[in-house]
């Protein structure tokens, strides 16, 4: 439980430097509404991680995987991989380039998100029980969220100069401002690293420490230079084909984002017939790439489609609010720096007992009755954004409607994490732990990035965008809830592949 923490820790810290803290400096620097939201895109990126997961159930990482093994190993090169892309959004914290910045937010979204594939897997293979689960995913999401709350709170104090610690920052040279708040993550981000590399030896594993660190975090720098290289080229194609086709920031991108968000399911529908029939030594069941996903549907048929449609929209409110609640309060009045105190104690405090609720919630009650509470509490959460847009400037007004939110997304959160691993087959449990948690946030994170340009729409229509957008939100989160009845009848099949090599 308590390396839980630390590895829950690792993986928070980088997450908001490139979703909410992003937006704000964004919209600082006086990027518009809408490109924000494209921005929020680049969270899209652990929707697809089930395309690179089975890498790491297969390979090593040479060097680390010596003495620390495959799981230790794959997490060291991540949190290589999180400190030199943190650097990098440093040192171009001014924004003048957005193509830079988009760079730089993919590959730390990319090694965030690897990351946390590798420890997903790892901790289900430590905890295959509901009543093992709920303590560690507990623990897990206390560092993550404790990471979130750290992060967002501290960049955004460090990148206040007007703010309440500015006069103590340059008591010490340090001047406050955005280049200031990633070093700082960055920094508080790669302390984990030299923990994990001084841990025992991992059982099975006879490499020396001394050589395999050294080793490996050589590989790892040819590692993450080559990805740099590679994402970059994949990014100048595809600005190069929106440039050529007359995508700009006024471009509706609602009806392709749906449509985008509805194909999976329509693939999907259309091959589990086959999936259902096939044999234990058929191709795409031994398949390395893909057979832990066929294996999903084999085992789940149909209802697999009707598991999938909950899980996107479950946590729908929690994403969208990520991204826009910050410019929201920005646009209110309120400063960075008061934000920054909102999002310290006061939501690591609500979102520690919410976890702790919701853990306690998943391993205890039947999982159809935590699912139920933890979507009540978060959509609540989004509602009172809706309530703090038309209440006066007051930090303590802040104050709850910062509680609430993180809260309800704790509770929600813990009981979502613990449902997501007992769906997963022990065979895979990083592959498929990947695919359902990342398509779990494809339909909210695809929404979110129009999200801008919806809420800008309505505003011009007459309406009060932020809270519509707020309200629908929260309501799509419970009706998340109408699909219960259904999974409750959701039942795997036995796996065959016992059976035949009996």
């Amino acid at each position: 439980m308590a390396l839980y923490v630390l590895l829950g820790f690792s993986a928070g810290l980088p997450f908001y430097m490139f979703s909410t803290v992003l937006s704000v400096r964004l919209a600082e620097h006086g990027v518009v509404l809408a490109v924000i939201g494209f921005f929020a895109w680049v969270q899209l990126l652990p929707t697809f991680k089930f395309l690179w997961a089975p890498l790491l159930d297969k390979y090593d990482v040479p060097g680390f995987a010596r003495f620390w093994g495959k799981r230790r190993g794959w997490i060291m090169l991540s949190q290589l991989g999180i400190f030199t892309s943190m650097l990098a959004m440093a040192l171009t914290s001014s924004d003048a380039s957005l193509p830079l910045t988009a760079l730089f937010a993919v590959l730390l979204a990319f090694w965030t998100t690897t990351l946390e594939v590798a420890a997903d897997a790892w901790r289900i293979e430590l905890a295959p029980t509901p009543e093992e689960q709920g303590p560690v995913a507990a623990s897990n999401l206390w560092g993550y969220r404790t990471a979130m709350v750290a992060a967002g709170s501290g960049a955004l104090l460090f990148a206040d100069p007007l703010g309440s610690i500015a006069p103590t920052l340059q008591s010490f040279g340090i001047q406050p401002g955005w280049t200031s708040s990633y070093l700082l993550i960055a920094a508080a981000a790669f302390v984990t690293l030299p923990i994990l590399a001084l841990l025992p030896r991992q059982p099975g594993c006879t490499g020396d420490r001394a050589t395999s660190l050294v080793t490996g975090t050589l590989v790892s720098l040819a590692i993450l230079a080559a990805l740099a290289a590679l994402t970059a080229a994949v990014g100048w194609l595809l600005l190069g084909a929106a440039a050529s086709a007359g995508i700009s920031s006024q471009t509706n991108m609602t009806t392709p984002v749906l449509v985008i968000a509805m194909a999976p399911f329509l693939v999907m529908a259309l091959l589990t017939p086959r999936i259902r029939k096939l044999a234990p030594d058929s191709g795409p069941r031994a398949s390395a790439a893909i057979g832990p996903y066929v294996d999903f549907f084999w085992r789940y048929g149909f209802m697999a489609i009707a598991v999938l449609a909950f899980v996107s929209v479950y946590r729908m409110g929690d994403v969208l609010a990520l991204v826009l609640s910050k410019p929201m309060i920005l646009g209110l009045g309120y400063t960075k720096t008061q934000i920054g105190w909102a999002d310290g104690a006061v939501a690591l405090i609500s979102s520690i007992i919410g976890v702790g609720l919701g853990g306690f919630m998943a391993a205890k009650w039947r999982m159809s009755l935590a699912l139920t509470v933890g979507a009540l509490f978060a959509a609540i959460g989004n509602f009172g954004f809706v309530w703090l847009a038309h209440q006066p400037v007051d930090q303590n007004t802040l104050y709850l409607a910062t509680a609430a939110d993180q809260f309800g997304n704790g509770m929600a959160g813990a009981v979502f994490v613990v449902y997501l691993s007992m769906l997963c087959n022990p065979r895979y449990p990083g592959a498929q732990y990947a695919f359902l948690s990342g398509f779990a946030f494809m339909l909210a994170r695809l929404l979110a990035g129009a999200g801008g340009q919806i809420v800008a729409r309505l505003d011009a229509a007459g309406y009060s965008g932020f809270d519509l957008f707020f309200l629908a939100s929260g309501v799509v989160s419970l009706a998340a809830l109408l699909f219960l009845p259904l999974l409750a009848r959701a039942k795997p099949r036995p796996d065959d592949r016992e059976v035949a090599q009996a």
